[in-house]
């Protein structure tokens, strides 16, 4: 118990820091990151409820999230409050601070792309991936869209890694070079070469016919194929066998249990999604939990990545304000704890837009946004062992984490479209109709890739360029 006290103490005072969780062993440390980066969820979150599920048992993971999380949650709940409180207009300051802290948040955004493109490309395909799906986020919208880029990315890059259509593509472009050559050539060729024999040529024993190379055109001189062309669906190299992990921190679930859990969940999530879609009439508390629920389960990558996705599963739907979503995604990413706390927020004031009470909203916005990272992983946590030397998952997962960084580029593209608010700009307009917030957009990049300033102190440095801003235009 006193281990436990101690525990809860720690994760108290990270849920107001954010730095980090319980040590552990090194090895289990990089296998648990790998898990949490490549399924959906918060990524920090997941982490941290892991770690704590190795150290202490569920339970403990249980409470640890929750004070991981509850200071966050709980600033986000009192602004959702007090935005809602705020009148039609504002005093030009106030836009002026909010217009900075949204300009410097789309630097912040855009940065965490960049750092997340650098892990997620591994390769040419990856690259192509993250291009197209931020092209294919900016120029179309839907709530069933982005769910899809993702499924199109896993299966792209499973099939390019498994080489299936490396035949059928390399036997078209032989059959269109063959079918370009023209056939008097071939003639030609054929008359010319009776009359190019020497006469050693003709002396010489002629050799057996030699039985086709096994590797194909080119395959002369081989001896052995490539070590990836012997890789088959099943096979890990070297490199990929999985690590030792100490008895004391393996976690206790049979793979049939993990998958159990994993299953119960998907059930869950098919019997919401088709309530969500079927029912002619549904509350706004029941619309907005599966919307949050779909989120949850969808993304990838972490907090910048939702952006887009709430945006559409809330502003969209005409329940929250475009002016009220801005205040909050600039000020949440001062706050401390994860950036899925968000959700809070929106939730508060999907209620109060929607006659309800702000409590309710907020309670569904954090289960929705969170409980299907934690419950995933939970799950995974059984199964991991059995399944992460699968290529398939593994090609998979690695399309579906280069579409969600794209989509970060799509959360860029939209808050630069909306972040200058004004007394004549209440839904928010383009950061670029003044350069100076262009200027804030590009020194919280620069400062945060350049000289490591951190994204709270980002934030509160835009804050203060729009009173500076404020300061000149009004004198």
């Amino acid at each position: 118990m006193s281990r436990l006290r101690g525990t809860f103490r720690e994760n108290w005072y990270l849920g107001f820091t954010s730095f980090g969780g319980p040590p552990t062993h090194f090895k289990i440390y990089q296998e648990l990151f790998s898990i949490c980066q490549a399924f959906s969820g918060p990524g920090s979150t997941k982490m941290h409820y892991c770690i704590n599920l190795l150290n202490d048992g569920t339970l403990a993971a249980f409470l640890a999230f929750i004070l991981w999380s509850l200071p966050g949650a709980l600033g986000m709940f009192g602004l959702s409050i007090g935005v809602s409180n705020i009148g039609d207009s504002l005093p030009r300051a106030a836009y002026a601070v909010l217009s900075g802290l949204n300009a410097a948040t789309v630097g912040v955004v855009a940065l965490a792309g960049v750092q997340l493109s650098e892990k997620a490309i591994t390769d040419n395909l990856t690259r192509l991936v993250v291009f197209l799906a931020a092209c294919a986020g900016m120029l179309y919208n839907a709530l069933w869209y982005f769910p899809l880029l993702m499924f199109v990315a896993g299966v792209t890059t499973m099939v390019y890694d498994f080489r299936w259509l490396h035949g059928p593509v390399r036997k078209v472009v032989d059959m269109v070079k063959r079918s370009q050559k023209h056939p008097q050539a071939a003639v030609e060729e054929a008359v010319e070469m009776p009359h190019q024999q020497t006469a050693s040529e003709l002396s010489a024993p002629s050799k057996a016919p030699q039985p086709p190379s096994p590797y194909g055109d080119g395959g002369a001189g081989r001896t052995a194929p490539k070590e990836r062309d012997m890789e088959g669906p099943g096979r890990s190299t070297a490199e990929d066998e999985p690590r030792v992990i100490p008895k004391e921190r393996q976690f206790k679930m049979s793979w049939r249990m993990g998958l159990g859990v994993i299953v119960a969940f998907l059930v869950s999530f098919a019997v919401i999604m088709i309530l969500r879609g079927v029912l002619p009439f549904k509350s706004l508390l029941f619309s907005l939990f599966a919307n949050m629920y779909l989120a949850g389960t969808i993304i990838f990558g972490g907090g910048p990545v939702v952006i887009p996705l709430l945006r559409e599963y809330t502003v969209a739907e005409g329940w929250v304000g475009t002016r009220d979503f801005l205040i909050g995604l600039a000020i949440t990413q001062a706050f401390p704890g994860p950036n899925f706390n968000f959700a809070v927020y929106l939730g508060s004031l999907t209620s109060i837009n929607g006659g309800y009470h702000p409590a309710a909203g907020a309670v569904i916005g954090f289960i929705g946004m969170f409980a299907p990272g934690l419950i995933t992983v939970h799950g995974t946590m059984g199964v991991w062992n059995a399944i992460r030397g699968w290529r398939w998952v593994k090609a998979a997962l690695r399309g579906v984490n280069a579409a969600a960084v794209g989509l970060i580029y799509t959360a860029v593209y939209r808050l630069w479209q909306t972040g200058y608010i004004d007394e004549d700009y209440q839904q928010g307009t383009n950061l670029g109709v003044d350069p100076w917030w262009v200027a804030v957009t590009a020194g919280s990049y620069v400062g945060g890739y350049w000289f490591g300033v951190s994204p709270p102190l980002a934030i509160i440095l835009g804050a203060v360029m729009g009173l500076i801003w404020y300061g000149v235009v009004s004198t």
